[in-house]
């Protein structure tokens, strides 16, 4: 029962989501935004559709019970779906599942923007691994976070080099870590002005 609540709460979260994205693009692309990547975006979709699919097959196949680390991993993924919600509410219309950059833009700072670069790759990471680990489905954890990194990894490049290219990135982030946040206390100096 768990297994199903949670699995259609985080589907039916990433309905609406591909919903505003679409909503979204109309927006950015009316602001003459250009589309970045769009040859390895079906490669994306595809793998989160798989995702899904493994880890149904994989939890249903050992019961769809919790795994016993369930009050411990259950909160941290809580947290993790409210840095997404954080990070989209942060974007705003900027906020997309492809990489659509407006030229001569500027970047988001502010919510967790302001200490990383990719916050809503940081929570995909997260959310890949953790989902399964909740559901007993390390098969479809390990798989997918490693399908995951390497499809990350040719994203982000496109990523850096469009926003360096057409907007303010390379400057307002240039000191920013990408994933992990400096555990140094104190803004930015740009920050100030944000």
């Amino acid at each position: 029962m768990r297994f199903l609540f949670v699995f259609l709460a985080v589907s039916g979260m990433r309905v609406i989501e591909l919903r505003l994205a679409k909503r979204n693009e109309q927006y950015v692309k009316a602001l003459g935004a250009r589309e970045f990547g769009a040859c390895h975006y079906p490669l994306i979709v595809l793998m989160h559709v798989g995702f899904f699919l493994s880890l149904a097959v994989e939890a249903l196949r050992k019961g769809a019970r919790p795994s016993r680390r369930w009050p411990l991993l259950f909160p941290f993924f809580l947290a993790v779906e409210g840095l997404r919600v954080w990070t989209i509410l942060s974007l705003g219309r900027f906020w997309n599942t492809k990489i659509l950059i407006v030229p001569n833009g500027q970047v988001v700072k502010k919510g967790p923007y302001r200490w990383l670069r990719h916050p809503n790759y940081v929570v995909v990471a997260l959310e890949i691994a953790l989902l399964p680990l909740l559901f007993q489905a390390p098969i479809t954890a390990l798989v997918f976070s490693l399908l995951n990194a390497f499809l990350l990894s040719i994203r982000i490049a496109v990523e850096e080099r469009a926003l360096a290219a057409l907007t303010d990135y390379r400057e307002v982030f240039r000191a920013r870590p990408r994933f992990l946040p400096r555990l140094s206390g104190g803004c930015h100096p740009q920050d100030a002005a944000s």
